[in-house]
């Protein structure tokens, strides 16, 4: 059951991929050929305003095949008005745009229900007080709650991490501490802490632990937990892929197809609300990796329109043409490249 609903949410993030371009390409009088949810040969297809939209035998993709644009042959063009070919760089950049924007858009809604299921989130409520620490020599004590940082409210145990890390000098902190509410100020120390990519950074801390309490997010605080959750998966995908380029992060971490369905798989085991949390992620990665410079993907059809803008004219036929295998080459290399090392996590 599990496999199932993985193959499920990819179809559904690639077919809301793929409508982004459709729904832009339509909007700019753009004729819809295909619309496929898959590669391959076709299971089942139906034609619907002027569109034959398709399920296709190898669930790793899909596409929107408009007239006058082909990635398997990019010097297939057509001159008439509804062609994409026609169209302005801008014109075709919105197109190209629209499918990586409906990918951060799902990923938007899903941490929203996410949101509105009510997730647990973590009280700053100290529990541990290290001796000798900035907060031990203030004399905080276990139990107290943070209600105030430097004037700024204080709902959770991220907001306290993040005003404290974000702060420069001295803090004045409010505590309630029973029926009473205290005040301190509070000079944090820089101390080694792990980031999100566990990486050993220095941060800004007083020196205390969480007691563990939680509570329920509030359905008034939904939207706000989902931007930032957005913003948070974006800056974690698009660190992952830095490092990786840059070689702080081994090729071999690098996660393939299988990765992705195994992962949602077991997510699918922990509840609806883990599933739309990697649903989420995943989506962001796709849109993400799509806007890419490679010709095979939006970045790289980006990149042949930006070039166009910049120095009027478009790239020769023979430029395209080589361009795109390229693309496609090293696309095709990266997946079998996170394939491999799937097999080998699996294996292993």
């Amino acid at each position: 059951m599990g496999w199932f609903v993985s193959l499920l949410v990819l179809s559904a993030l690639i077919f809301f991929h793929e409508l982004g371009h459709y729904i832009a390409a339509r909007m700019m009088g753009v004729s819809v050929k295909v619309f496929s949810i898959g590669f391959g040969k076709t299971l089942y297809s139906f034609n619907w305003i002027n569109t034959q939209w398709k399920i296709s035998m190898i669930p790793l993709g899909g596409y929107v095949q408009m007239k006058g644009q082909d990635d398997m042959d990019p010097t297939a063009v057509s001159e008439d008005d509804d062609s994409y070919n026609v169209k302005t760089p801008a014109q075709r950049i919105f197109i190209l745009l629209a499918g990586p924007f409906a990918n951060f858009v799902i990923a938007f809604f899903l941490f929203w229900a996410i949101g509105l299921g009510g997730p647990k989130v973590l009280l700053p409520v100290v529990g541990q007080v290290v001796k000798d620490s900035p907060a031990f020599m203030a004399g905080l004590e276990t139990n107290d709650t943070i209600t105030n940082i430097n004037g700024v409210d204080i709902g959770t145990w991220g907001d306290m991490a993040k005003a404290i890390s974000g702060s420069q000098g001295a803090i004045d902190i409010t505590v309630e501490r029973g029926q009473f509410i205290q005040n301190f100020t509070i000079t944090p120390q820089m101390r080694e802490a792990k980031n999100d990519f566990n990486e050993t950074i220095q941060r800004r801390m007083i020196g205390i632990g969480a007691a563990g309490e939680t509570k329920e997010l509030e359905v008034s605080s939904s939207f706000s937990y989902a931007v930032e959750q957005t913003l948070w998966a974006s800056g974690i995908i698009f660190g992952g892929v830095k490092r990786l380029i840059s070689g702080d992060v081994p090729v071999k971490e690098l996660g393939g197809v299988i990765s992705i369905v195994k992962i949602t798989a077991d997510a699918s085991e922990q509840g609806w609300m883990a599933v739309f949390f990697f649903a989420a992620l995943i989506s962001v990665n796709l849109g993400i990796l799509n806007l890419f410079p490679i010709p095979a993907l939006d970045g790289g059809h980006i990149m042949f329109n930006l070039y166009e803008i910049i120095f009027k004219r478009p790239p020769t036929e023979t430029a395209l043409m080589r361009f795109t295998i390229a693309g496609w080459v090293m696309l095709f290399a990266l997946m079998f490249l996170g394939i491999y090392n799937d097999i080998n996590r699996l294996v292993g």
